[in-house]
């Protein structure tokens, strides 16, 4: 019998649908996605039911591309597997559409009730599921259980604070952490804590996001655009709500400062339906726009070689599509690491060390505390305890070729350094299997 927590967590979740709905059809006026296949959340499916799919859950656009590392090596191990893929954001879902091959399904992310977990499960029957990084919902554990299967939750992290939320409801959450059949977390701290949840840790098994190789044209892209502009380029990446308002106060005191500085900026919001809103902001500074979606591959030097804050009418670099984000590090002579500057844990700087792009760190990063530190460690990251510290740092590294060079080499040598996750992760996953098999 489940206990009187999951009981009454269950009811709330349950009362809880119609504010779902509701939320739902308020995102989808910005992202239609979100108002596609709606029923799917409830454990509606217009899918014929089968089994012995491999179910993978990324719930958002970066677990989703942690997803496709483990694909490939799961793929390999597994020639003639089925995928059936659910993911929670509109992002995540366009993101998961790229990982499907023929036979492969993709439905949302089942509502936590009772109701819609119990026929998500008996829809599917998968084999196993591998939760990506943070997704612990109670009643999916649960019900995963009473049928069993084994759910692993991949690639683990657990920050501090999250696991003092955890903590306060620490009688629904510690039967659904324990009720995981392995666990596979990222570093040493974040087993501690996981343990420390009653989790079932298997190991440390390092971050799956290492293994992932940026792709090679973008790569090229981004460099042969950076050589035909007359100026650096410093990227302010996925950036947050409020940090793009910080960033402008600090360059417009900047240039007040320093006059002759040449700077290209790039900025590249983490939700792309803030663009529109980021865009209005630069242009109400007295900022042109030049968004990357109007450049094709001839790139942006032929809207502007370089601005600078003594010019009046100054053109910022403004992101706007989804999926190039290695091309975007390529273009960068360093980046500021969006996330860390409002206290929101920080992004993912792995992406930008695989590509050779220095980071700086504003002073949140609890998110992803493990890998931040080893960056600062081996030189591919700095630490600013403010933005207006950050622009200078970022400034100092893209206009010194020597330092540049340099912190560029630190971040590429720190991304090689630390990968094998994958091959570590695809093991763990086959030894359940066959363990579930026995």
């Amino acid at each position: 019998m489940p206990g009187f927590s999951l009981w009454v967590y269950g009811l709330v979740m349950r009362l809880a649908q119609p504010l779902l709905r509701r939320k739902l059809h308020k995102r989808a006026q910005a992202e239609p996605l979100y108002e596609q296949h709606i029923e799917e959340r409830f454990g509606r499916y217009k899918q014929s039911a089968s089994q012995d799919w491999i179910w993978i859950h990324a719930v958002s656009l970066g677990e989703t591309r942690t997803a496709a590392i483990l694909l490939q090596g799961l793929r390999k191990a597994l020639p003639s597997m089925k995928l059936l893929l659910t993911n929670g954001t509109a992002t995540g879902r366009e993101e998961g559409r790229k990982l499907l091959q023929d036979g492969d399904i993709q439905v949302w992310q089942p509502w936590d009730s009772p109701e819609a977990v119990d026929r998500f499960l008996s829809a599917f029957k998968p084999k196993i599921g591998l939760l990506l990084e943070t997704e612990v919902w109670p009643q999916l554990i649960h019900a995963a259980q009473a049928k069993g299967i084994p759910v692993m939750l991949i690639n683990a992290r657990m920050s501090q604070k999250s696991m003092r939320q955890a903590q306060r409801w620490r009688s629904l959450m510690q039967p659904a952490f324990a009720g995981l059949s392995a666990v596979c977390a990222q570093a040493p701290e974040d087993a501690a804590r996981l343990k420390n949840l009653g989790a079932q840790v298997q190991g440390v098994f390092g971050n799956l996001k290492f293994d992932a190789e940026p792709d090679a044209s973008q790569v090229a892209l981004g460099h042969s655009w950076r050589e035909k502009l007359k100026a650096p380029v410093v990227m302010l990446a996925s950036s947050r709500e409020g940090e793009e308002s910080s960033w402008l106060a600090a360059w417009l005191k900047f240039t007040k400062q320093h006059p002759e500085v040449q700077i290209n900026w790039l900025i590249v919001p983490r939700h792309p339906q803030r663009v529109s809103d980021v865009e209005k902001l630069l242009q109400s500074n007295g900022l042109q726009v030049s968004r990357r979606s109007t450049w094709g591959q001839q790139g942006p030097f032929l809207e502007a070689h370089w601005q600078t804050g003594a010019q009046e009418e100054s053109i910022v670099f403004l992101g706007d599509s989804l999926g190039e984000m290695a091309l975007y590090y390529s273009l960068s002579h360093t980046a500021l690491l969006g996330g860390s500057f409002e206290k929101l844990g920080g992004q993912n700087l792995i992406e930008a060390a695989a590509c050779a792009c220095p980071v700086v760190m504003g002073p949140h990063t609890f998110n992803f505390a493990e890998a931040s530190q080893a960056a600062e460690a081996a030189g591919a990251a700095q630490r600013a305890t403010d933005m207006h510290e950050a622009v200078q740092m970022a400034v100092e590294t893209a206009r010194s070729q020597q330092l540049q060079k340099q912190k560029s080499a630190n971040a590429m040598q720190f991304a090689r350094q630390h990968g094998g996750a994958m091959q570590r992760t695809v093991l763990a996953v086959l030894a359940q299997l066959n363990s579930d098999i026995d």
